[in-house]
């Protein structure tokens, strides 16, 4: 009876979709394949140099475009973000800055390759070859001076920002192979456990649940069944970050040093 009652509350209830983007599907994190590949080591060996590198680029080029993806994923049915961490500090997302003479969408494609393509022979069959599928800018961040700080906005006495880094949605294919530098590890993160914090993650990544929030999802498992959608019931999985490739291979604990049951409390 009351299964009955609910489904008839469900067939009389307005709709709630209006002027709501795409609905995003999400492939399983099991479909895709993670291997490494030769060291890159960062351009710069501290704050100063690259901001000092910033500044000569600007003096050459005016302000500096950056471009990085937000890939995502799903597992239990909850949406995971893959990001890379450096020297088991650093989080960062799969991007950088643009050469000045770049096209901006061809130009971010390149250092998407130059981070998670494979390279030579290592890998064969579906999704070693797949392109990048840019889709919606969710986020600009403005750089006004020659220091750390980035905005989501543009401070109104700066006429002349120093960079501009550009946040893109990247639908991952059905099928894909990525490989790491062996110095980075890629992580897959749940949206859990970038939510609200800022003290791991910084401003920018722990926005990222945010900027996804205007879309709904649709979670296919790994022979293409719709599984579960958003909005949808509870899941009783708690998410965890999982190191997929690079590293030693361990998984990152994460905020696993908060009592689980604190967590869901806190977070639902």
């Amino acid at each position: 009876m009351a299964t009955t009652t609910a489904a008839a509350m469900q067939s009389a209830r307005p709709d709630f979709s209006a002027l709501q983007p795409e609905t995003i599907r999400l492939f399983p994190l099991s479909n895709y394949t993670f291997g490494t590949k030769e060291t890159q080591p960062e351009e710069d060996p501290s704050v100063l140099a690259r901001l000092k590198r910033l500044e000569e680029h600007y003096d050459l080029h005016g302000m500096r475009r950056t471009s990085e993806g937000i890939l995502v994923c799903h597992e239990h049915n909850h949406p995971h973000v893959l990001m890379l961490q450096i020297a088991n500090a650093f989080f960062k997302l799969p991007g950088d800055y643009l050469h000045h003479e770049d096209d901006e969408i061809e130009g971010f494609k390149k250092r998407l390759n130059e981070r998670l393509a494979p390279v030579g022979s290592q890998f064969s069959g579906e999704g070693v070859n797949a392109d990048w599928d840019i889709g919606d800018t969710l986020a600009q961040w403005w750089r006004p001076n020659f220091e750390t700080f980035m905005y989501p906005f543009l401070p109104g006495h700066v006429t002349r920002p120093k960079e501009c880094k550009k946040l893109y949605l990247i639908q991952l294919p059905k099928k894909k192979v990525l490989s790491v530098p062996k110095n980075m590890k890629l992580l897959a993160v749940p949206l859990f456990e970038l939510y609200d914090n800022t003290a791991r993650y910084g401003p920018q990544l722990s926005a990222i649940p945010h900027l996804l929030s205007r879309y709904n999802f649709e979670f296919v498992d790994e022979n293409d069944n719709v599984v579960a959608v958003t909005p949808g019931g509870p899941d009783q999985h708690l998410p965890r970050t999982r190191v997929l490739a690079g590293g030693d291979g361990a998984e990152d604990t994460g905020m696993l040093d908060v009592e689980e049951g604190q967590r869901i409390e806190s977070h639902h």
